[in-house]
């Protein structure tokens, strides 16, 4: 799940070079025109495709929520970060599923304190995104702190979509205030 051009110009790049094994990519065409979906030239012309992409612009030492997404729900969450100056929660993109990166993962949660909260934002119904994928390999890493990752997220659902741009807009508004503001339980 590319969340910027360099990504998935790398990932494209990748597939090439690796024996022919199937791709699937969940792109959403809304980050084409995304206004911080954006890659400099020399992201483009250097590096590798990162299977996570840790918060580089967060103190590790003030960080008391870690959350993980993928995705384009990932600018939502910055954008209310940005706004509400939320400098205690780091934003960890996971842009490839599976095989599912455990090294870079724990890396990642190794940097930010043992007492950090950890959660999974996806814009995707319960049901229907990668919550129970990754709640499973989560589990592991996480057993030896005691800690647990908290799901935020729509409800289960029959249907991906409200069917209503203005309760798609409230959902998303909710969603992303639990992720940065409410206390997880």
């Amino acid at each position: 799940n590319c969340a910027t051009p360099a990504q998935y110009f790398h990932l494209l790049r990748r597939q090439a070079r690796t024996e022919r094994k199937p791709l699937v990519i969940f792109t959403p065409k809304s980050l084409l025109r995304h206004p911080k979906a954006v890659s400099t030239f020399e992201d483009l012309s250097s590096g590798a495709f990162r299977e996570v992409i840790n918060d580089a612009n967060i103190d590790p030492s003030r960080v008391t929520r870690v959350v993980y997404c993928s995705g384009k729900v990932y600018y939502d969450l910055l954008a209310a970060r940005e706004k509400t100056n939320a400098k205690h929660i780091a934003l960890v993109r996971v842009e490839q599923m599976y095989p599912f990166p455990e090294q870079q993962i724990n890396d990642v949660l190794m940097r930010y304190p043992l007492t950090a909260e950890i959660a999974w934002v996806q814009e995707e119904p319960l049901n229907m995104g990668a919550w129970r994928f990754m709640s499973d390999w989560f589990a592991p890493l996480l057993a030896p702190t005691r800690r647990k990752i908290q799901y935020i997220g729509r409800a289960e659902s029959a249907s991906p979509a409200t069917g209503s741009k203005k309760r798609h807009d409230q959902e998303q508004l909710d969603l992303v205030s639990t992720a940065l503001t409410h206390p997880i339980l």
